[in-house]
């Protein structure tokens, strides 16, 4: 079968190098363009175009796929099948309907939870115990297609946005082949999704990563969990100055303190009254440094007992 694969970040990348180590004829990768990246905004290449290029497999970088000229290459690519990982683009009808066996797309999700574009990072945020990944036929909805197969995955009370990535890129290649393997047998079975069930996912936006320190300190951990290590949950030291929380844990306890203030600091950790409970920063990236650890903050004096974060 003449798989065309789409994808572009990391998370892509896991599904297209198990199509390759299973032997599967990938035809071309559709990526979307190299983008300004780092201090210096460097032009850089996306994960799977690199991993492609390194394997010998023909690269596509359309800016757009609205005009004619990507419906031109796809004729030439004649693709059976088109795999969809993170591709970051709305596909046109005329790309969901060429090939034989469909567009199938892996989602980091448990369709129809978390439809949209962070549905990993909205999971942990959310404080969800389980997520998992489905793999769908393409529709011209957002994540409406009918859903195929399905793979569990559990996240552990420590788990950051980066530890549910690997773990659901991990289980998006192996439902993927399953899937694969599955349309080549003519042995799918879709099924449509419940709307009613739903939920969505937005991207997410930096003014939602602002602390509010009168959260609860369990709903606080979640949210800097599904904020790291990118872009971050932050709050703002005496002068306005950010200060990104880049692993804490939560406390139980009844504190007297205004919320958001600093009423413990040890080598341990940095304690922070809130609404409910006691936050205890671990490590944190002041503004204009790189990420230190609790000991290192309170050493620096970049924070002290008594200190009002936010």
């Amino acid at each position: 079968m003449k798989i065309l694969f789409m994808g572009t970040p990391d998370f892509a990348l896991f599904s297209l190098r198990a199509l390759v180590d299973a032997g599967e004829n990938i035809a071309a990768v559709v990526t979307q363009t190299d983008k300004p990246k780092g201090r210096g905004m460097t032009l850089t290449p996306p994960p799977v175009k690199v991993y492609a290029a390194a394997h010998g497999i023909p690269v596509y970088q359309p800016k757009t796929l609205k005009d004619g000229a990507f419906e031109t290459e796809l004729r030439e690519i004649d693709p059976e099948m088109i795999v969809v990982v993170a591709y970051g683009k709305i596909l046109p009808k005329y790309v969901l309907d060429y090939p034989k066996y469909g567009c199938i797309n892996i989602h980091g999700s448990l369709l129809p939870k978390y439809r949209g574009a962070a549905p990993m990072q909205r999971a942990v945020m959310e404080g969800e115990t389980v997520t998992g990944v489905t793999s769908m036929y393409m529709a011209e909805g957002l994540d409406t297609g009918d859903m195929l197969l399905t793979e569990k995955v559990a996240i552990a009370p420590d788990d950051n946005f980066e530890a549910v990535h690997d773990k659901l890129g991990e289980a998006g290649a192996r439902v993927l082949l399953r899937t694969v393997d599955a349309a080549k047998r003519g042995d799918l079975h879709p099924i449509r999704q419940n709307d009613a069930d739903s939920t969505y996912a937005a991207k997410i936006e930096k003014a939602e990563c602002l602390v509010d320190w009168t959260w609860d300190a369990k709903r606080l951990h979640d949210k800097i969990r599904g904020l790291s290590p990118f872009p971050l949950a932050y709050t703002t030291l005496p002068g306005g100055k950010l200060f990104k929380i880049v692993r804490a844990h939560p406390e139980a306890g009844t504190v007297s303190a205004p919320a958001g203030t600093v009423i413990a600091a040890d080598k341990s950790g940095i304690k922070v009254a809130c609404g409910s409970g006691v936050l205890v920063i671990e490590t944190a990236t002041p503004e204009g440094k790189k990420a230190q650890s609790a000991a290192d903050l309170i050493n620096g004096r970049q924070i002290a007992v008594g200190t009002k974060l936010g």
